[in-house]
């Protein structure tokens, strides 16, 4: 078991594998022209980014965002890499999906969207029996859910 098989849906940048994030955060973002400054949870990559000017190059990780939020996710850090834990002890692959939700945005939760399990023996065999989806088997509804309250 391990976390190569789960992904993290990032605000921008399509899906990150978990196994590869050796860090987890929150900052805010300045103010700009009259706007507010945003609240960032990123993750930190094991995957070498790098960045230059005249005086010199700079390597550091790789940050992906991964949620914006209102007001400051506290927890939020915590509560993921807390998910992240209890995945890596359970025979399942999917998605970790941030949420933004609640009141001004103020709350942040990670939902995991597991895929469907043995994908391909019905479908390759095109019975196609189950609910539609091709594969034989039920649609997969089950969430694990982490609420994270900020503010």
């Amino acid at each position: 078991m391990g976390l190569d098989r789960i992904w993290i849906r990032t605000l921008s940048d399509g899906l990150v594998r978990a196994d590869q994030v050796i860090g987890i955060s929150n900052h805010r973002t300045p103010a700009l022209s009259g706007k507010p400054g945003r609240w960032l949870v990123t993750a930190s990559l094991a995957v070498p980014a790098g960045s230059g000017t005249a005086e010199g190059w700079d390597m550091t990780n790789l940050h992906r965002t991964l949620v914006q939020a209102d007001q400051e996710p506290r927890q939020a850090p915590e509560e993921l890499a807390r998910l992240l834990a209890r995945l890596s002890t359970m025979d399942v692959a999917g998605v970790v999906v941030p949420v933004v939700y609640g009141p001004g945005r103020s709350e942040v939760r990670f939902d995991f969207a597991p895929f469907d399990s043995d994908h391909s023996s019905d479908h390759s065999k095109g019975n196609g029996a189950g609910n539609g989806n091709g594969n034989g088997h039920p649609a997969t509804a089950e969430r694990l859910r982490d609420t994270v309250a900020v503010g």
